[in-house]
């Protein structure tokens, strides 16, 4: 009996030390334990937080700076400047492409001066040989008389002396004692002046822009004016030849006055100081009376601040005696010096230079010989007749 007793009161003081627990736990007024806050994220390495002293004092602290920024480039880049060959030289580097096509004639006129036996016949063929080549009617018949005397003069005739008296008579008829010299030298403090003249199509934009070449490479310096104000593009193209050899070119507003355009060219060049002008004119079909006119005030305005030292008449090789034509109209109109004879080398009719300096009296004074920058030469009568006959 005293043993369940015993059992009972210990029960009894588990029951109560539990309730007192439970009283100690969820009485009134308890505080919640306190919750821990979530951790702050962590920064990179490479970024510091700033200290508070330095927000409190403005000092100490660290900043993070972006990488460096490559410059761009430029979306336009300045075009490199060349430095042409000089003009001596040009024409004997070219022979070899002008015989190319010129000495079919010159084959063709030795095999018929070589024969044994030279009757009319052959005569009359070496006659229209020269004639359709663009000699020219006059200069063929002067050619085949002196031929025809010295041949009788000779007898026998070996290949030597043939391409010998060959060779003479075109010399002759060229005309080597002709004043070829472009006159581009300084007037004191002015700039000598040179007008290029022509119809449309026969190169007349580009011969300007090969002749700065040939200037500039000579040592000279160009300012370029772009009177050809009836096509932008002229004056666009103008300007590129311009650009690659480091010269200034001039041009005013599409349909704009040719002869102001001009003008301020040669204001240009004087306040530069340079040594020459050169005055690209707009392309004239040589029976418009009222565009031929014009040309002539472009040159009389020139006049009012320097002199026109040169006028060069571009002419296409391959439109033979039509050319000649077009010389005569604009002999009429401006004082033509001197002749540019563009794609010599894309014809066998280079008569046409015998043929223009007879009608004119005016001299050959470059050769365009191909399309590349540097085909444009000071024409040298020897070189072109050797090229005719070859070797």
């Amino acid at each position: 009996m005293d043993g369940y007793l015993g059992v009972i009161v210990i029960v009894a003081v588990v029951a109560l030390l539990a309730a007192g627990g439970l009283f100690l736990l969820f009485r009134p007024g308890r505080k919640a334990p306190p919750v821990k806050p979530p951790e702050a994220p962590t920064l990179p390495e490479e970024t510091e937080k700033r200290p508070a002293a330095a927000d409190e004092e403005g000092e100490g602290a660290t900043t993070t700076l972006p990488p460096p920024v490559k410059p761009a480039e430029p979306l336009v880049k300045e075009p490199e400047v060349e430095v042409p060959p000089p003009s001596a030289g040009r024409m004997v580097r070219l022979r070899e492409r002008l015989a190319r096509s010129q000495s079919a004639l010159g084959r063709g006129l030795l095999e018929l001066l070589s024969r044994d036996r030279l009757d009319d016949e052959v005569w009359d063929e070496i006659e229209e040989r020269l004639i359709t080549a663009d000699v020219g009617v006059a200069p063929t018949q002067a050619i085949v008389e002196e031929l025809r005397t010295k041949v009788k003069v000779l007898g026998s005739r070996t290949p030597a002396e043939v391409r010998n008296l060959l060779r003479e008579q075109l010399l002759a008829q060229i005309n080597p004692d002709l004043d070829r010299t472009l006159h581009v030298q300084k007037h004191g403090e002015r700039p000598a002046v040179v007008l290029v003249v022509g119809v449309n199509g026969t190169g007349k934009t580009t011969t300007t822009g090969k002749l700065a070449r040939v200037l500039i490479g000579d040592g000279k310096h160009v300012v370029l004016g772009a009177a050809d104000t009836f096509r932008a593009a002229a004056a666009d193209q103008l300007q590129t030849w311009g650009e690659r050899v480091g010269a200034e070119t001039v041009r005013g507003p599409e349909g704009g006055d040719p002869a102001s355009v001009a003008f301020d060219a040669v204001v240009k060049g004087i306040d530069q100081k340079v040594d020459v002008v050169i005055i690209d004119t707009a392309g004239r079909l040589h029976t418009k009376t009222g565009l031929m006119d014009e040309l002539g005030k472009v040159k009389r305005v020139i006049e009012k601040k320097a002199t026109v030292d040169e006028v060069l008449l571009v002419l296409d090789a391959t439109t033979g005696q039509n050319g000649m034509r077009q010389a005569q109209v604009f002999a009429e109109v401006v004082n033509i010096t001197g002749i540019a004879l563009t794609k010599l080398d894309g014809t066998a009719k280079g008569g046409i230079v015998i043929s223009v300096q007879r009608e004119l009296g005016v001299p050959v004074k470059l050769a365009g010989l191909g399309e590349g920058s540097d085909d444009l030469a000071p024409f040298d009568p020897e070189v072109f007749v050797d090229a005719i006959l070859g070797e």
